[in-house]
This record gives structure tokens, sequence and C-alpha cells, in this order.
């Protein structure tokens, strides 16, 4: 129970204003971490819903919670004919009533000159992010949008302009007046900061890593580590650490063996960085992110058995979690790697991220099984849950709530 305060000590200081809000892709500070009432255990198409709203088109950004309000993106067919071109769109919904305030065309995507995302992927996966007065939103190669809570469009950019492969994936993130994402496309790879009040480039910084299959989809995270701030970019065959202040490179990590198409976001605990190095040959890898240019012999430990390709690590106290895409949940010693269980979780495969709250971690597989154990060095399932619906996105739990995106429709869940 101390460790457990501690945890939600941390994670309060680093919320916004509203303490209520959830504002980026795994809420404040990419955490993953809810310090607020009692969630639900337990949910279903007809168990403890308060309200579901159908959604327009196909997406798998999760929504973010900003003032009242659930802010996500969506890809709209313009046609019911084959090979539609797609209109890309934000939607607001009313946290309380589950209606649609507002929903507002920003980009056209043309089928006919950009090539379809993964079957995993969709043309609208990049999750919002947002300050609490306004809302940006993200659809890779096709642009950036800025609005206010009202939906007025603030700016709109398709500056950076590169190929994709298999779609668009990571999210942006906010790092102090400037909007950082990467853009690991089929050619070109590099890390780009938008001016957040205008969406003029403040700083692109080219990879220079040279590897063979260069596209990847990981979300950044900003580090403070020995009083220094640090953006961590993983992309194919690095992971890299960048300047906040110019996109200047500080360091980079090599791979033990050659690892692309990254997606899970990195985790900072223990002054170690952790991250999945994507597929082929994927493992998690632990490092110290000390020192300048090449810091690979900083590896702590790493960890190849059933490594996540998509589901992020969860670092709570001493344990780090990580899901394999496969199901399999492993508990490990987070300063040395030492595993204290692994065990299968249950559905099919899983994409969606984990959340804590109250002691306990909450899953949900891609066949849209829940299920909720207890944070702990012993594997300790809790609860199940049938939702029954294809469910890539993760979990948006704020004040007593919990809201899920499926494939078609919005839920919200509370307690009885």
């Amino acid at each position: 129970m101390t460790r457990w305060l501690c945890l939600i000590a941390v994670t309060l200081a680093a919320a916004p204003a509203r303490a209520a809000d959830w504002p980026e892709f795994r809420g404040p500070g990419g955490l993953g971490v809810y310090a607020g009432k009692p969630l639900v255990t337990e949910w279903g198409t007809d168990t403890n819903v308060t309200w579901k709203t159908a959604l327009p088109g196909v997406g798998w950004s999760s929504p973010i919670a900003v003032a009242g309000k659930l802010f996500l993106t969506t890809a709209v067919p313009t046609t019911t004919a084959a090979g539609a071109d797609y209109s890309l769109r934000a939607l607001c919904v009313d946290q309380a009533k589950g209606t649609i305030l507002w929903d507002i065309e920003l980009f056209v995507e043309k089928t006919a000159t950009v090539p379809q995302p993964h079957k995993k992927n969709s043309h609208a996966s990049p999750t919002p992010v947002s300050d609490g007065q306004r809302v940006w939103v993200h659809f890779g190669h096709m642009g950036t949008a800025c609005l206010d809570l009202d939906g007025k469009v603030v700016w709109k950019t398709q500056e950076l302009s590169y190929h994709p492969l298999h779609g668009n994936g990571n999210s942006p993130i906010l790092v102090d007046d400037t909007l950082v994402f990467a853009c690991d496309g089929k050619e070109v790879t590099f890390l780009a900061a938008l001016d957040i009040n205008t969406g003029k480039v403040r700083w692109k910084t080219d990879r220079n890593a040279n590897a063979t299959m260069k596209f990847s989809f990981a979300t950044c995270l900003l580090i403070e580590h020995a009083g220094k701030r640090v953006i961590v970019s993983p992309a194919s065959n690095y992971c890299f650490g960048y300047d906040p202040k110019d996109g200047k490179e500080l360091w980079r990590v090599k791979y033990p063996k050659p690892g692309w198409s990254l997606i899970a976001p990195p985790v900072y605990a223990h002054g170690l960085v952790f991250f999945s190095t994507g597929y082929m040959s994927q493992q998690l890898l632990a490092f110290k992110p000390d020192g300048s240019g090449d810091i690979s012999a900083n590896i702590a430990w790493a960890s190849k058995r059933d490594a996540p390709n998509t589901p992020t690590p969860q670092v709570i106290g001493d344990e780090l979690y990580m899901l394999s895409d496969s199901g399999f949940l492993t508990c490990l010693d987070a300063k040395t790697g030492k595993v204290h269980y692994a065990e299968r979780l249950a559905g099919k495969a899983y994409s969606a991220s984990p959340i804590v709250a109250d002691g306990k971690m909450y899953f949900t597989s891609e066949d849209g099984v829940g299920q909720v154990i207890a944070v702990g060095k012993e594997f300790k399932a809790l609860t199940r849950s049938e939702l029954k619906e294809k469910t890539f996105a993760t979990f948006v739990p704020v004040d007593g709530a919990l809201y899920l995106r499926t494939e078609s429709q919005l839920y919200r869940f509370d307690p009885k």
C-alpha cells in the first residue's frame, strides 16, 4: 500500500491543472497510471454501461479526456464504392451524455496515391494530445492540425510529407511549446517538432541510421535523467535521445539484432529506459541513458521471451510488466530483468496498452476480452469481461468512469 501511495503521488505531481483530465496517449506524462475514483472491474455490452455511442468511420486512435469532453479521430470513406477516398476527421464527445458535440473534416486522403495501412492499423491511429485549452490531432504523412475545444480550427499543415509503409501509428507529444512526433517512413526517417501556435516546423532531425527496413511507429517519451531533459525515440535498428530545444541527437543505442516496425512507446523508471526492439528479433532492452554518441554499452539487461511488439510495457514500483501481442504477460524485476512470472491472459491477441488503477492492471484483447489482475510479483487474476467487439484502442479512465473505443462504438462504464 505504501508503494502504491508513492506511485500516486508521483503521478499527481506530473498531472495537468485538471486532475480529471487524460490529455494524451496513456494519460498524464504517458505513464498509463490513474489515481482517481474507483473504476469498474467488470464491463460488457450490457454490464456497467452508462452510455455507448456509435462512431462514424474507422480509427484506432484512443480518446483523450479534457474539460468534460472526449476527443478522438476517425477516417470516413467518402463513398460506398471500393477504393473510396477517406475523410480524416476529429470528433468531440460529451463525457457525461455520450453525444457527439462536433465532427470536423481536416484532410482528405486519396486512396489512389496512398498505400493501404496494415490490417492492424487504420487511417486514423495516432491519439490526439491537449494542453487543456487546445487539441492537436495528427494523421502522419497526411497532416497535423490544431483545434480549440469548441472545434474551431486554429491551423492545419501538410508540410511534412513522406511515403509511409503500413500507414501511420505514433502519437504526438507536447514538449514545451512544440508538438513532437516521429516520421519513420519507407524511405525517409526523421523526428520533427512543430510550433504549437502556428504549425511551423521548429526543427527536423534526420535519423541517419542506415536501417535496412526504415519504417517504424513508436511514440516518443520525454524524460528527465541526471538533470537533463531528453526526448527518447525508438526507431528501426536504434533508440535515439534528442535535445528538446533544437532536436540535436544526444545519443543512440544500437539493437543487438536489427529490428523495425517498432510500435510500443518506451518507458522510464529507476534511471533506466525500457523499450521493445520491434519485429523479427524482438526483445525488451533496459539501458541507462548516460553519456553521448553510441551508448550501446549501457544496456543493463535484455529479455527475449515474449517481448511485446504493440502493447506498451508498464513499470509499477520495482516490477516491469510486458505483454506480448499473443497475450503472454511477463512480470520482471525492473532493475535486473529477473522473471517473477509469465502467464497467458485470456483473449486471442493484444494491441491495446494496459493501464494501472488502485493496485490493479487493466487489459483488453483485440477480440474484446477484458481482464483485471492484481499488481505484484505473483500472478493473481481478479476479473474477466466479455465485450465481444474488435478493440485496439487503450482505456481512458476519468473521474471514476472508464471509456473504451471499439471498432464501431465508444463506451462509458461506471460502477453501479
